[in-house]
């Protein structure tokens, strides 16, 4: 059965999916039939949206057969009667020209579940609609567990930390056994690891939901030097040299700053040496529409596989997720940003970190 068959035994409106020729009209039946949303279209009559024509995706998605679908109440369908209110505004909107977009709750033929609608009404000023359902269960309900594993974890850490610092301050205090003191400091190593790890999971959550301006504008190289300044008081040991142009304007936000300072703050900390050295330089990537922000030392390298793990050229697995949380921070930052984060060698055999940004619009 080809596809224009297909498309009459559903029952669709011959000029439903027109387009500017015949073939174009082939081509948009071709991608409806493919498309992974599910899509179909209803005729309002007195305000009740009866199915005219479907898509594979619908029947798939919704899980209902094909008979009982074309020729019925679209709501009586797949709404769930306690939100018919909900539908017949949605309707009423559609039959007055207005376009639909809302995340919904939808019952299929075995269960409740939830779609980005789009409700597309016809441009012939004619009571035809389109329906587009986008299913979100999945990835909503796993973002409500991450959500609620990152609150309560980080909570219940921090709370934890406090309490394990609270008694090894106290033992320390009664006891003076060398062997014994050293445990402690362990312990007390350990207190401090976990409470950065909550500080860095605070970071990361504040950074992904603080929500961006329509058009992010920093200017990376005054930023630079706000942080070589403050860098320079903090770790008097370290040699830090920058290397930029006159002002750059990135699309980013001053969180574009805590990002970079923690790649300086690792590189230093991380780098054994006595006097561990840092470069910060700015360039203008051929083109015009990109800049690399880079952050290089001479310190020892970050392995492989965890830099691989964090720029996804390799898999997360129970032995390789990253050593914690700073550079994960650093690529969903970036990424956030539109931007790219990517690992190489300085010329001084340590770490060369790149993070590439697009150049905001009317900037240097």
């Amino acid at each position: 059965m080809d596809v224009d068959d297909r498309h009459e035994k559903r029952g669709v409106r011959e000029d439903a999916y027109t387009l500017s020729s015949g073939r174009g009209t082939v081509r948009f039946r071709h991608l409806l039939e493919h498309i992974q949303d599910a899509v179909v279209e209803f005729e309002l009559v007195g305000g009740e949206p009866i199915v005219r024509g479907f898509n594979a995706s619908f029947v798939e998605t919704f899980g209902y057969d094909e008979e009982a679908v074309l020729g019925g109440s679209l709501n009586d369908l797949i709404v769930p009667s306690w939100l018919t209110e909900e539908a017949t505004e949605l309707d009423g909107r559609t039959d007055a020209g207005m376009v639909n977009y809302r995340v919904v709750r939808r019952q299929t033929a075995d269960s409740l579940r939830e779609f980005l609608y789009r409700g597309i009404p016809s441009a012939d000023d004619d009571p035809f609609g389109f329906a587009i359902y986008t299913d979100l269960t999945d990835t909503r309900r796993k973002e409500r567990r991450l959500e609620v594993l990152n609150r309560l974890l980080r909570h219940n850490l921090r709370n934890q930390v406090n309490v394990i610092a609270g008694y090894v301050e106290l033992l320390e205090e009664q006891h003076e056994n060398q062997h014994t003191m050293e445990l402690l400091a362990c312990l007390a190593e350990a207190a401090e690891n976990l409470n950065g790890l909550t500080q860095e999971a605070g970071a990361i959550d504040r950074a992904l939901s603080e929500p961006l301006p329509e058009e992010p504008r920093v200017d990376c190289v005054a930023m630079l030097e706000r942080l070589v300044d403050r860098s320079r008081e903090e770790f008097p040991h370290a040699v830090i040299r920058t290397q930029t142009p006159s002002g750059v304007h990135v699309a980013a936000t001053e969180r574009l700053e805590a990002v970079l300072a923690q790649l300086v703050e690792n590189a230093i900390l991380h780098n054994p040496a006595a006097e561990p050295r840092v470069w910060l330089e700015v360039h203008r990537v051929a083109g015009g529409d990109w800049v690399d922000v880079v952050v290089a030392d001479d310190g020892p390298k970050i392995p492989v596989m965890e830099h691989e793990t964090v720029t996804g050229d390799s898999p997360i697995t129970a032995t390789s997720h990253g050593a914690g949380l700073g550079l994960w921070l650093v690529r969903w930052t970036v990424q956030r940003f539109g931007g790219v984060l990517s690992f190489g060698t300085s010329d001084a055999g340590g770490n060369r970190v790149q993070l590439r940004l697009r150049r905001a619009d009317g900037g240097s």
